[in-house]
């Protein structure tokens, strides 16, 4: 099990800003819904395995249109992971995920963590909005822009 916190020390207050900001502006062209959610270490399972496992527990599964996305950091284990609802992996390949982990790699190697993140949010909502445009009135913020926390 895993505590929902709101603060935390991971990232700065601007840099908080930098990927909330980031999640929100994206989540403005599609109707997909884009969560991170970060914690220490993961000592436990496979990265993927322990993304599903917050992907399921964070009820990203609920969303009307199956098109969510969790983008998962264990900072200390080094670990990152993303995990797609099945209709939105339906219509990308292997390669689409493994381009945007490598990516997110290649910033945190310049130690640009948030930028990282931010910019993987970035992508993953520009592709969102091709295969799940928004949808004007109909379509409705389903899930929290927040960073989620972890222990």
């Amino acid at each position: 099990m895993f505590s929902l916190r709101k603060k935390k020390s991971f990232f700065s207050p601007a840099e908080n800003n930098e990927i909330v900001s980031a999640i929100r502006s994206a989540e403005q062209s599609t109707s997909g819904e884009i969560r991170v959610f970060v914690e220490s270490k993961n000592a436990y399972v496979n990265p993927l395995d322990r993304a599903a496992e917050i992907f399921f527990q964070l009820r990203m599964d609920e969303t009307k249109d199956r098109n969510g996305v969790l983008i998962y950091v264990a900072v200390k284990s080094r670990e990152i992971a993303i995990y797609a609802d099945e209709a939105i992996h339906r219509l990308l390949d292997d390669a689409f995920w493994k381009a945007a982990v490598n990516n997110m790699i290649l910033e945190f190697r310049q130690n640009h963590v948030a930028d990282g993140i931010a910019h993987c949010v970035t992508t993953i909502g520009q592709t969102l909005a091709e295969k799940f445009p928004y949808k004007g009135n109909e379509d409705k913020n389903e899930l929290p822009d927040e960073i989620v926390f972890g222990k």
